[in-house]
């Protein structure tokens, strides 16, 4: 009845979610169901070595309360993916366990059933980590954003998945043998590099797609644990993160105009069938003084946040700037990308962390047809998806993919530390036209100087 609650609870904190204004909420009951669920697990009677889970319990409970209290909202998509690369080795760990304890004492289908648990889940879970640890080091700047692709690739993620086929059969063959220890170690050590090399081939501007991705195989992970456990709330739960995590990843597809599978194959974040546009032109600088003059001029206002926000901790002086120039009548939008920032949401907890009201923030494809009536666009630290190269060049690395159009209104105003490229590591010709203005410098200082030259 425990497991009910909590799985009830966790489908209501999933729902909860999907708002934000009932997001809140939504995070108390996914706390609550899973309070239950620890509680029901360690008092249900299969739990014996209570100093051990004791010990496990106050060790990982310390380093989760100490992470969650040091890391900053910009490091927030590389702890999301250094948590899913501990599920994944979890569901490894557990799955070797479950292998040497239970290879003895079931028999008949029953122990083939179990082994191919075992199997299935320990793929999954190898291919969670390493793919994880691989987008944990993309995230925080370790490993480059830009794609590393072997040649005929494809042809050796088939090789690899086919051998991962011939050592399954090898497997349940030798177990019942005892022998199947040495397949299941091979197989490990192809989906660790499985997993490694299909994140590698994924470029920067990707990479929260990738997030969303490793979260659904992540849930899957979990749900093999559940089965090679035969706890049936873990199967519940990587059930729901896993389908969940799944939808995610294709919403975001679909939104970027991608297909799933040719962003998991490395088809976006690579060069497309010839030499990307080369950016010319000289940029126009621009300083907070004169910002605040077109800000006054302006009554259609649309604000766009990028990493760069984020990175700079500006969003508290963007909602001042906001609230004050809504007091003056005028209005005051923010246009979010779908995959803006480093993983899904990201703007959007920034923007609620600084108690920007939910009612003027608006997805991409609500307010890009009216970008021709804008007055004035800024844009913080955001590159890659207000990049015009992605509608007008079909060499372009992010072609086909669909950006905020801010350059169809009156003036843009460009925030950000220098040229360089973003994520993606493409040019942007949004630089240097006509009607577009380059702010340089950190966004939370210049922003600040915008603020007061406002008040004054």
């Amino acid at each position: 009845m425990s497991y009910i609650a909590a799985s009830i609870l966790f489908i209501l904190s999933l729902s909860g979610l999907s708002q934000q204004e009932t997001s809140r909420r939504g995070n108390y009951f996914g706390m609550l169901g899973m309070a239950i669920a620890i509680i029901a697990t360690v008092f249900g009677g299969h739990v014996t070595a209570y100093a051990i889970l004791a010990g496990a319990l106050l060790i990982g409970g310390t380093i989760g309360a100490f992470a969650a209290a040091r890391v900053e909202m910009t490091q927030m998509p590389e702890l999301v993916a250094l948590m899913h690369s501990l599920v994944g080795m979890a569901a490894v760990l557990v799955g070797y366990a479950s292998f040497m304890e239970h290879s003895s004492t079931l028999i008949g289908a029953e122990k083939t059933i179990h082994e191919l648990e075992i199997y299935i889940g320990v793929f999954i879970g190898a291919v969670t980590f390493s793919g994880s640890v691989i987008a944990f080091g993309k995230l925080c700047g370790k490993i480059s954003g830009k794609p590393v692709m072997l040649p005929a690739r494809h042809w050796l993620n088939l090789i690899m998945l086919i051998a991962t086929v011939f050592f399954g059969y090898r497997f349940l063959a030798g177990a019942e043998a005892g022998a199947g220890l040495v397949p299941l170690l091979i197989m490990t050590a192809i989906a660790l590099v499985f997993g490694v090399h299909m994140v590698m081939a994924i470029g920067g501007a990707d990479m929260p797609v990738v997030v969303s991705m490793l979260n659904s195989y992540s849930g899957w992970a979990a749900a093999a644990t559940g089965f090679m456990l035969s706890n049936d709330l873990l199967i519940v739960t990587g059930a729901l993160v896993g389908s969940s995590g799944a939808i995610l990843s294709y919403i975001m597809c679909r939104a970027m105009n991608r297909h799933f599978l040719s962003v998991i194959a490395g088809g976006f974040g690579s060069a497309g069938g010839g030499e990307a546009a080369e950016i010319e032109g000289e940029v126009q600088p621009i300083e907070a003084e004169e910002t605040a003059a077109l800000l006054r001029e302006s009554k259609n206002i649309v604000i766009i946040p990028g990493y760069g926000m984020a990175v700079a901790q500006a969003q508290h002086t963007v909602n001042e700037i906001t609230k004050l120039l809504t007091s003056q009548g005028k209005k005051v939008r923010f246009a979010i990308h779908p995959v803006a920032g480093r993983m899904p949401g990201h703007m959007n907890v920034l923007l609620a962390e600084a108690k920007v009201p939910y009612d003027i923030v608006f997805e991409m494809d609500e307010i890009n047809e009216d970008f021709p009536n804008v007055d004035v666009s800024i844009v913080i630290g955001a590159n890659d998806i207000v990049n015009p190269s992605a509608l007008n060049d079909p060499n372009s690395p992010i072609a086909g993919m669909p950006v905020l159009e801010c350059w169809k209104g009156e003036t843009t105003i460009v925030m950000k530390r220098s040229m360089a490229s973003g994520y993606a590591g493409v040019g942007n010709p949004l630089f240097v036209l006509e009607n577009t203005r380059m702010l340089f410098g950190d966004a939370n200082d210049r922003l600040q100087a915008l603020l007061k030259a406002l008040q004054s």
